[in-house]
């Protein structure tokens, strides 16, 4: 008997035994949409933070102060800003940022706040797009002028829309008491804003929250951009080594240079082992449903003993019997594979709308998820297929 011969009985088989077969196949079917579920939203949020760093720019630099070992006499300055700038000439920009919680207030609402402070550089630094507006400048941050930069999403949910430039906003730490003027709106490009809502953020010149936050007001966060890629370390190193000089702390290691290419490498690693761990978990639903193919099987070698045992009273060699039985279960598994295959990626699709990541699902992946399902085929249904081609046509003939 040939394979093609093989295939009409083995499509035959599992037709006439509709519900059964499909009932075999779900843990195949759900094991393989769990797994590409789970692997293509991995790899769209990887690819997804990846663009926003890549963005931001790989030449970033973030300089952190270990506040076990700072003093007040080591937190930053602003002077520290401009002669990094004045002396550093591997050094594009430069800026401090702060961050306070507050409240934000108009007419109509009172909403929690993130007030993240900068001066005229956080813009280059954090790549921000201005959708109306300008950001502060310069003079703004000398002044200590009572201006503000809001979101996009934090004009709508202040204003109920977004050009709100010339509005007025009271902004504070326990109380919204302090007027400022908004000057611009950004763009929120934010790959987590549709997991929750998101508080307000309102953007301001440091000098000017300084005036807000009075105590305990210090600066812990200094940022650099390097004039190119390969002297984004040299740039991290000189900026410290001048900190160092300016603070007087040199050995003490107080201050450290992170590198958003170190750390978007760091970040693909983490999300690469979590994607592998639940993907994992997930695949344990296959052992499961390859045992449903084993014993669906052995339920088929029995019902079908006569069959058999004829089969090979007529000369129906032993490896024919073999092939019948494991064609039918790699047909059941592949079925179960490709079912699964096409119901993980539109599971993966609409929970990706949800999320606001685009799922990522490679034609290897594809290739992958088939030649794994034949697999499970071989493997799960290569026993009840030698049990059935090691039968006695005698004893075969006369079971009932």
């Amino acid at each position: 008997m040939n394979i093609i011969e093989n295939l009409k009985m083995a499509i035959d088989s599992i037709l006439s035994n509709k519900m059964r077969s499909f009932l075999t196949m779900l843990g195949i079917i759900i094991g393989i949409s769990s797994v590409i579920t789970i692997v293509s939203l991995g790899e769209g949020g990887r690819a997804a933070i990846n663009s926003q760093f890549l963005a931001l720019g790989t030449n970033n630099v973030s300089i952190s102060i270990d506040a076990t070992k700072a003093g007040l006499a080591d937190y930053f300055t602003l002077e520290d800003v401009k002669q990094i700038k004045d002396k550093l000439s591997l050094v594009a920009y430069a800026g401090v940022v702060v961050s306070k919680p507050g409240l934000a207030s108009t007419n109509k609402t009172v909403e929690v706040a993130n007030i993240i402070a900068g001066d005229a550089d956080y813009t280059y630094l954090n790549n921000l797009t201005l959708s109306y507006g300008r950001f502060y400048e310069d003079k703004d941050v000398e002044q200590s002028k009572n201006v503000a930069v809001i979101s996009d999403s934090s004009a709508r949910t202040l204003f109920g829309y977004e050009d709100c430039v010339g509005n007025k906003l009271k902004i504070g730490s326990t109380s919204a008491s302090n007027t400022v003027t908004i000057i611009g709106v950004t763009k929120t490009t934010s790959l987590f804003a549709s997991f929750r809502k998101q508080n307000v953020t309102v953007y301001v010149p440091v000098t000017y929250l300084q005036t807000l936050y009075t105590d305990k007001f210090n600066i812990s966060s200094l940022g650099i951009t390097a004039i190119s890629e390969a002297n984004t370390e040299a740039a991290g190193n000189q900026t410290i080594n001048l900190l160092q000089n300016r603070h007087n702390n040199r050995g003490r290691e107080v201050y450290s240079a992170d590198n958003s290419f170190k750390m978007l490498s760091q970040i693909n690693s983490i999300l690469g082992i979590f994607t592998t761990f639940i993907g994992a978990v997930a695949g344990i639903s296959l052992l499961v449903g390859g045992i449903g193919v084993m014993n669906i099987m052995l339920v088929s070698v029995t019902e079908r003993t006569r069959e058999i045992g004829l089969r090979k009273a007529l000369g129906a060699t032993t490896l024919t019997v073999l092939l019948q039985f494991l064609i039918e279960a790699i047909i059941l598994s592949l079925i179960g594979g490709i079912i699964g295959m096409l119901f993980g990626i539109l599971v993966a699709t609409v929970a990706g709308s949800i999320v606001n990541v685009v799922p990522v699902i490679s034609p290897i992946v594809a290739i992958g998820v088939i030649i794994f399902s034949c697999i499970i085929g071989v493997f799960f249904g290569l026993y009840p297929a030698r049990k059935a081609a090691m039968m006695d046509p005698i004893d075969a003939l006369r079971y009932e």
